[in-house]
């Protein structure tokens, strides 16, 4: 994962009009929330809007997306939480036509009422309020759909009588899409073999051809075990273990592992190679690359899913178990099949209770079948296709309410 600087964006595809739009970010833990953000920040850029990214931690960024935090990245500015709230920068601030409050975060009161007050100053000439959204955490359930786009009236403060507007990212034609950038498309030509191995040795991997896993995950229940069957199999596997916590889940499970498969390491056919952090169109290569991937969160699920290679979900754990209804339903949207359901059930350590009859074999995880698997993820990925993306979707809904 190389911290390369950023690559010159792509011509914009400009809308009539283009648009000031102000994006809140707080980070929650596992730069999940800001990830998202700032595709969602450049995607707006490439298509000729400017944006203000409002940060609480953008320390992600630099290697994320090289360059932004310096203010390299063409329309978009990162600009720290903290000044949000400072009325004497906040005074001269141009006006957004636009704010959006990543996954539930609040706008600091003074931004508001700086806002709020310059349009009571210029009343005469009738300046409207911003379009004020809410973007919500991706989910397959069935409420998604009756609330995506529901408003909410402000009740008090220096905005009251202005409305929010939940906006719900989602996999149907009845929520507000997934994040799919223009230049995606165009992407998508000549990833061949002859690419995958050029790309993998500018990344420092040396590749012999062997079966490609790439691995971002927080801590699964089911990682000892695969790391065993890896190590018994007799097809050679090349694991690339992502920074963070996924590095440290492998160092962890690793003794297990071993024991488990009766020999060491070095003796098997599993050769494991350490990642550095990367930036966001690297990671997206990775994807392509890799023959299984597992990922974790929400933005790279979304880009594994446009990958079009098998991928197995480790979705975040919550105190009150909602994950489980939230893997089951992104399943049944997906319209995995038993094995697909089995194999997260176990990288979850959930039980398999959810769209699966009979009792199912063990689960080897050297020998998934990852070629049915490939045609299901590619016929589901080319109907996500023919829906609008996410950004797509937010410039109609702003037309709409300017």
């Amino acid at each position: 994962m190389s911290s390369q600087p950023a690559s010159p964006l792509p011509e914009p595809h400009t809308p009539a009009p283009a648009w000031l739009w102000d994006v809140f970010c707080q980070v929650i833990d596992n730069f999940g929330d800001i990830g998202v953000c700032w595709r969602l920040c450049a995607d707006l850029a490439q298509r000729g809007h400017t944006v203000r990214l409002w940060v609480d931690d953008s320390s992600a960024l630099d290697w994320m997306a090289p360059g932004a935090r310096q203010g390299q990245w063409s329309g978009i500015s990162v600009r720290a939480w903290e000044e949000a709230a400072d009325a004497a920068k906040l005074h001269d601030l141009p006006p957004a036509d636009v704010w959006i409050e990543g996954f539930g975060c609040h706008i600091a009161p003074e931004f508001i009422a700086a806002r709020a007050d310059s349009i009571s100053a210029t009343a005469i000439n009738g300046t409207k309020p911003p379009v004020w959204i809410n973007l919500e955490y991706l989910s397959a359930e069935d409420y998604v759909e009756r609330c995506h786009a529901l408003p909410s009236p402000v009740m008090q403060g220096p905005a009251k009588g202005w409305t929010k507007h939940f906006y719900y990212p989602g996999f149907t034609a009845g929520t507000g899409g997934l994040l799919r950038e223009p230049s995606f498309e165009e992407s998508q030509h000549g990833l061949d073999s002859t690419w995958r191995g050029a790309w993998l040795a500018d990344h420092g991997v040396a590749w012999s051809g062997e079966r490609l896993i790439s691995l971002f995950c927080y801590e699964p229940a089911a990682l000892a075990q695969a790391l065993a069957d890896w190590m018994r199999s007799d097809a050679p596997t090349l694991l690339l273990v992502t920074p963070g916590r996924a590095t440290r889940a492998v160092t962890e499970a690793l003794p297990e592992a071993q024991s488990l498969a009766g020999l060491g390491l070095p003796n098997s056919p599993l050769r494991l190679h350490y990642l550095e952090a990367m930036s966001q169109p690297d990671f997206d290569a990775l994807l392509h690359c890799c023959d299984l991937n597992f990922v974790r969160g929400e933005d790279s699920l979304v880009r594994a899913l446009w990958a079009g290679q098998p991928f197995v979900w480790h979705i975040y754990p919550q105190d009150d178990g909602a994950h489980g209804e939230k893997l089951a339903a992104f399943l049944d949207c997906m319209g995995a099949d038993a094995t697909v359901r089995q194999v997260h059930a176990a990288w979850n350590g959930m039980p398999l209770n959810h769209g699966a009859s009979g009792q199912q074999p063990a689960l080897d995880w050297s020998r998934l079948p990852l070629r049915d698997w490939r045609l299901q993820m590619q016929g589901w990925r080319d109907r996500l296709r023919q829906q609008p993306d996410l950004v797509s979707g937010l410039l109609s809904f702003v037309e709409k309410r300017r």
